[in-house]
């Protein structure tokens, strides 16, 4: 049965990686030409802190987003909370939750929202303003399934639905991510993969591409005010493969250090590498480092940061308080909160 699994993860990584790779030119980076890049935001200041190396370790409710497959190990039911002041004055919130159903398997399901203040209409003829105001939101909504197959590997799924909208245009689609985990026989190392954003395009509608047209100006006496619809174009979803690693080098019951890499394969990029790590004292004091986007190039991001307080309550419950700061370069930085609680 073991080799089975393996048999069937080394194919299906096979055959993501493959189809991603022919996203991809030899050469060209192809930044910008997906929509929804909102998307490719981390989740969770802990993953994030850890220099969004975490497909590996997936243990938590941030793992909606990470690697799915990660949730199927979870015992407790747990939900999270998170909140990001982005860039460009941006606003970036997830809320994501987990609940363990026994054999069954479990379930999760989040959403996650990029938001920005109301800005002018403007136009050539009224460059101060039209005195009208409009704004822009994308929107996601995921509900999530995963369970292992053997005591060492599990399997996960989002199903989502993605929305953009922008004034009194709109797009939306829907698309799926899948994620396996493996804790192989060396004790403390995983393997993770995931692929992101799998679905059709988005197309851009609404109003505001109607216009008059006639269809015939040769011929006078006919309809010039032919009411018709400008087609827009259809663009991809940014999709991703990721593959990560992650290694418990020591875990005793005060001091726990764990190290993690992962590889990246987005279709808007070039391939980088994700690596970083965190030490708990007590399971209650967490430090966190890690290096993003090495070898992608021209990217503005590189170190990040974070720490963590959890505090166990009565029972079987936990708070957890998670920072992280994430340096971008000439962008400045981005700091996370993140809130969860597990009971």
């Amino acid at each position: 049965m073991s080799k089975q699994i393996m048999r069937l993860t080394l194919a299906l990584s096979f055959l993501l990686f493959a189809g991603n790779l022919s996203a991809q030119q030899e050469g060209v980076s192809k930044v910008g030409i997906t929509a929804a890049p909102f998307l490719e935001i981390g989740v969770g200041s802990r993953a994030v802190g850890m220099g969004g190396a975490y497909v590996g370790v997936a243990n938590d409710a941030s793992s909606l987003y990470w690697n799915p497959s990660g949730i199927a190990w979870m015992t407790r039911n747990e939900m999270l909370f998170v909140h990001t002041e982005w860039l460009a004055d941006l606003k970036f919130d997830f809320i994501g939750a987990v609940v363990p159903l026994g054999k069954i398997g479990t379930i999760g399901a989040s959403v996650t929202v990029l938001s920005m203040g109301d800005m002018e209409v403007r136009t050539i003829q009224y460059q101060h303003g039209t005195g009208e105001k409009f704004s822009a939101t994308d929107f996601a909504a995921a509900f999530s399934y995963a369970r292992p197959l053997t005591d060492r590997f599990s399997i996960g799924a989002n199903f989502k639905y993605i929305q953009q909208r922008i004034w009194h245009m709109s797009a939306s689609t829907i698309a799926m991510d899948i994620g396996t985990l493996y804790k192989t026989p060396v004790k403390g190392l995983r393997i993770g993969t995931t692929i992101s954003n799998f679905g059709p395009g988005m197309r851009l509608q609404g109003k505001d591409v109607y216009v008059y047209h006639d269809v015939a100006p040769e011929k006078l006496g006919n309809n010039d005010q032919i009411l018709s619809e400008l087609r827009t174009e259809s663009w991809p979803l940014p999709l991703n493969f990721q593959a990560g690693v992650a290694y418990d080098a020591f875990n005793t019951q005060f001091h726990r250090l764990t190290v993690a890499i992962d590889a990246l394969h987005p279709s808007d990029n070039t391939e980088s590498i994700n690596t970083g790590f965190e030490y708990g004292i007590n399971n209650t004091i967490f430090i966190r480092g890690g290096l993003k986007s090495l070898f992608q190039r021209d990217t503005e991001e590189s170190f990040t940061l974070g720490g963590g307080l959890h505090y166990n309550l009565f029972g079987r419950g936990q708070i957890r308080v998670d920072y992280s700061y994430a340096d971008f370069g000439r962008l400045n930085n981005v700091q996370r909160f993140s809130f969860a609680v597990s009971f």
